[in-house]
């Protein structure tokens, strides 16, 4: 009998539950975003912002005490990189490869049906609560930021969005005018890498 994607994530929840205790450890995490000067595709119900050398400063200093979530496809982390402090890749959107957006010049993306059930099974497995800081980071942080809201209608009270994500946004002048060389994990000094592990890719198709 084949399993599953969400099977298997089922068992390896309820294995770490009956031995991870549920904690919630005091993180505290600085910023200095203000939700009201971001534009408004990249704001949270949430409310919690910080840039990528912000959430990289909370992960070295509390890394223990967080849940990161990398919430791009896994084309996206395969051909552009990731950074292996992610505790885990989930897709909040995948691609519809039978659909193209004539206006982005790519195919159609659609929301992931199964991400909040395998995020949520995460954060059990990994032994954390509604009260756990969580940050999700995206290629530039749109869709980190509708994850974030996400979380949030599922009552996490902590759930963070990287404002510029892992690439970083658009020069608007100059030589690289149009290239994501702006701010972003990837320009910022974080480690990352192209080499993958593929048991933190969390994703059924």
């Amino acid at each position: 009998m084949k399993i599953n994607h969400v099977t298997k994530m089922a068992i390896l929840f309820v294995s770490l539950l009956l031995i991870v205790p549920v904690t919630s450890v005091a993180v505290d995490i600085k910023s200095t975003v203000i939700g009201d000067q971001l534009k408004k595709k990249k704001q949270s119900e949430s409310n919690k912002y910080l840039t990528a050398k912000e959430a990289y400063a909370v992960l070295q200093e509390n890394g223990d005490n967080v849940l990161f979530i990398d919430v791009r496809t896994p084309s996206e982390v395969e051909f552009v990189g990731w950074t292996s402090l992610a505790d885990a890749v989930i897709p909040y959107m995948t691609n519809d490869f039978d659909e193209w957006d004539e206006k982005k010049h790519r195919y159609q993306k659609v929301i992931n049906g199964d991400f909040p059930i395998v995020f949520e099974e995460l954060v059990m497995a990994k032994g954390f609560n509604k009260n756990t800081p969580i940050i999700f980071m995206c290629r530039s942080g749109t869709r980190s930021g509708k994850a974030a809201t996400l979380a949030t209608k599922l009552g996490y009270t902590q759930a963070y969005t990287v404002v510029d994500g892992f690439e970083g946004d658009k020069a608007k002048e100059g030589a690289d005018k149009g290239h994501r060389v702006v701010n972003g994990w990837k320009n910022s000094g974080a480690p990352w890498s192209y080499k993958l592990d593929g048991s933190k890719i969390l994703f059924n198709q």
